[in-house]
């Protein structure tokens, strides 16, 4: 892009939630430029291990105009499949995206009047700015991974990688592995590397547990006949007090490898996993624990339990004919046990830890103003940044990731171009309405 280049909306991100943004924006006629710094889909791609499942399955994956087209209705597709859906459609819908095209900031103009068609400059990396009266930050929740800080205080010659770094069983070093954490990453990784032969540890803190299927229709589909979408987000709500307030608990794991049955702790333990209280220390090779490995897991036993007998009610209300299910599914507790409060990495032969500790949002680009004390955007309904003309898209309403879903941004890209749309409608004096088809 040469210096000065104008556009009537800049979107920062190619991942779902911008390119529903730019087609959203496309299907008003209103025109907007995407600006990515790696590939379209860059971290389904390229920054997530190389098994991973999405976990809303195949049917969530749709964008504006385009629904899942794929055999698999039903099924789980692989982050790196949704990456090559991303470009396909940003390649039909001839969506412009600059690729490989880092932004360096964002400056938000003092004094812009309510008809200036310039309120933001984008600079980019490569040194062109791109001028433009609307700016959508589209860079997601998941963009700095995030490590404790007693990671720092474990031995050097034990290997660590967060889960934005790992990719394979065979990447790692020989030797057992610690997972620390229980959500999607921590099950999924701690499966694959079960299934590769090694010695797993898992570390374990607070998630909740779903069935993959319950009486002859996957969870997918009891959630839809229910609309048990309030009971998904609550277990998607931020909670916790002290030290924990804020944090979001792992999310179930419904996604699981073809033939596979439910992944929750009792089955990992079952297949060999050694479960370990949540890290709480280290000092050198030896980590301190947290003595919570049966309550954890007693806890995603109750939410699976309660999601199941949530099913189970609606099925009797409703009178619908399906086949029970003998024995009741749930968290098989038989495997787990305490472990004590001490883990010594050299004695159980540990060479490596995989930390699924999360991702924390990156705003930095953006003008401090626009952002809290932490960093993070200010704005209402996940939504309307502090400026006008600043929006946010993929970020969580209230304390609920729902808006967040791969599914949910065609609601939020739609709801932004509507936004534009009205802004552009009364800035131009017309008489057309403000009110899009």
């Amino acid at each position: 892009m040469a210096a000065g280049d104008y556009s009537e909306t800049v979107v920062i991100g190619a991942g779902q939630q911008g390119c529903a943004v730019a087609a959203s924006l496309q299907e008003l006629g209103r025109e907007s430029i995407v600006v990515e710094r790696g590939e379209i889909g860059q971290s389904w791609a390229h920054e997530r291990w190389d098994s991973l499942l999405v976990g809303s399955g195949n049917r969530s994956v749709r964008l504006p105009g385009w629904e899942y087209d794929g055999d698999d209705p039903d099924g789980f597709m692989p982050g790196r499949e949704l990456a090559d859906h991303l470009r396909r459609y940003a390649q039909q819908r001839k969506l412009r995206v600059l690729r490989h095209t880092p932004v360096r900031e964002v400056e938000c103009l003092p004094d812009v009047g309510e008809r200036d068609d310039v309120r933001f400059r984008t600079r980019l990396d490569a040194g062109g700015v791109i001028e433009s009266r609307n700016l959508v930050a589209a860079l997601g929740g998941y963009a700095a991974p995030r490590v404790p800080r007693l990671a720092s205080d474990v031995d050097p010659s034990v290997t660590q990688v967060h889960t934005h770094d790992y990719r394979n069983p065979a990447a790692l070093p020989p030797g057992a592995v610690l997972v620390v954490g229980t959500g999607i990453s921590g099950q999924q990784i701690t499966d694959e590397l079960v299934s590769a032969g090694r010695r797993v540890f898992l570390s374990v803190g607070r998630h909740h547990a779903w069935p993959h299927h319950h009486r002859g229709r996957s969870l997918h589909e009891w959630m839809y006949a229910f609309a048990l979408h309030e009971e998904y987000d609550r277990a998607a709500a931020f909670e916790g007090e002290g030290a924990d307030a804020g944090v979001l608990p792992g999310l179930p794991v419904a996604a699981v490898r073809e033939g596979g049955g439910d992944l929750n702790l009792g089955t990992l333990a079952a297949r060999g996993a050694v479960l370990v209280g949540s890290v709480r220390a280290a000092d050198g090779p030896v980590l301190q624990l947290k003595d919570n490995v049966v309550a954890v897991a007693e806890a995603s036993a109750r939410s699976y339990r309660h999601i199941v007998d949530t099913i189970d009610a609606g099925i009797r209300e409703r009178g619908y004919p399906v086949p029970g299910q003998r024995p009741a599914p749930g968290v098989d507790m038989a495997h787990i046990a305490p472990f004590g409060p001490a883990l010594d990495l050299e004695r159980h032969g540990i060479t490596t830890i995989v930390w699924c500790t999360g991702f924390g949002p990156d705003y930095r680009i953006l003008p401090a103003h626009v952002l809290d004390g932490d960093g993070a955007p200010r704005q209402r309904k996940g939504v309307l940044g502090a400026l006008p003309g600043l929006y946010f898209a993929g970020l969580p309403d209230g304390n609920s990731l729902s808006a967040v879903a791969i599914a949910a941004s065609v609601t939020n890209g739609r709801s932004i171009a509507r936004q534009i749309h009205v802004d552009h409608v009364l800035r131009s004096g017309s008489q057309a309405s403000v009110i899009t088809p």
